[in-house]
């Protein structure tokens, strides 16, 4: 694909999530808590792993067989969205309590339609187009921005595991979880991968890469606020009052 040809197709791509956007605000994607049959089902961990799967693997494929000279900056950033996507896709979906609990199959499959984009749009970009020389890892750019994607990793990973610690070995139902980041926020395993991915926006400073950057918050910033009203509707009164959906003290 030529370059001109990519970036219209990457333009198409970042406006698909605009118009996704304020419909996702109304709609509750059927899944995790907010789970209804819908359809065939599949069970949480293989319907998790199904769907990210294609996304390491077809950037991995783009990366790697592309054209463009790589030095140690290509290979930071191939490491880091791998890394993201080894844990998400084997480690993680084994590691949670989901039981028998089982996703809708359609929502699997927009989930992995999203990949299907998602991975190569970033590897054919950094395995063909992208340039970066040594002198980028000295930018403002790359600094700031591999501290806030390694600190949004952090926070992701750990209150991810803080939510699956929360129930003991064969216990069900739900609790109010507390500690850590819980402390400011309904959801700071989402507000993690928002500023992870608003990191690798700015350390990578491109639009192809900035694409995944929108498409995050397009995606997450309407679960947030789903699972902030689902936690007070369902704990009512107990509920921390000053707790705030995704961002501390404004949303």
């Amino acid at each position: 694909m030529e370059e001109e040809q990519f970036y219209f197709f990457v333009w198409i791509w970042i406006g698909v999530a605009l118009v996704i956007f304020p419909a996702a605000l109304f709609v509750t994607a059927p899944y995790g808590r907010h789970s209804k049959p819908l359809g065939a089902m599949i069970q949480n961990r293989w319907g998790w792993m199904l769907m990210e799967l294609p996304s390491p693997l077809l950037f991995s494929y783009f990366f790697l067989s592309g054209d463009a000279e790589k030095n140690v900056v290509h290979w930071i950033f191939f490491t880091l969205f791998l890394a993201h996507y080894i844990h998400r896709t084997f480690i993680w979906p084994f590691r949670v309590r989901s039981g028998k609990k089982k996703m809708p199959v359609i929502i699997m499959t927009s989930a992995v339609f999203f990949n299907l984009v998602n991975g190569p749009v970033n590897g054919y970009f950094l395995g063909n187009f992208a340039v970066y020389d040594l002198n980028w890892l000295l930018s403002p750019w790359f600094l700031c921005g591999i501290i806030v994607f390694l600190t949004g990793m952090y926070i992701n990973i750990s209150s991810d595991y803080k939510l699956i610690n929360l129930r003991k070995p064969g216990e069900t139902g739900y609790k109010i979880p507390h500690g850590g980041f819980f402390r400011w926020v309904s959801s700071p395993n989402i507000m993690g991968e928002l500023i992870e991915w608003t990191g690798w926006g700015i350390m990578t400073l491109s639009l192809p890469t900035l694409s995944f950057t929108i498409w995050s918050w397009a995606n997450l910033l309407p679960r947030t606020l789903d699972h902030h009203k689902w936690y007070k509707e369902k704990f009512g009164e107990e509920y921390p009052k000053e707790r705030k959906a995704v961002i501390p003290r404004i949303l």
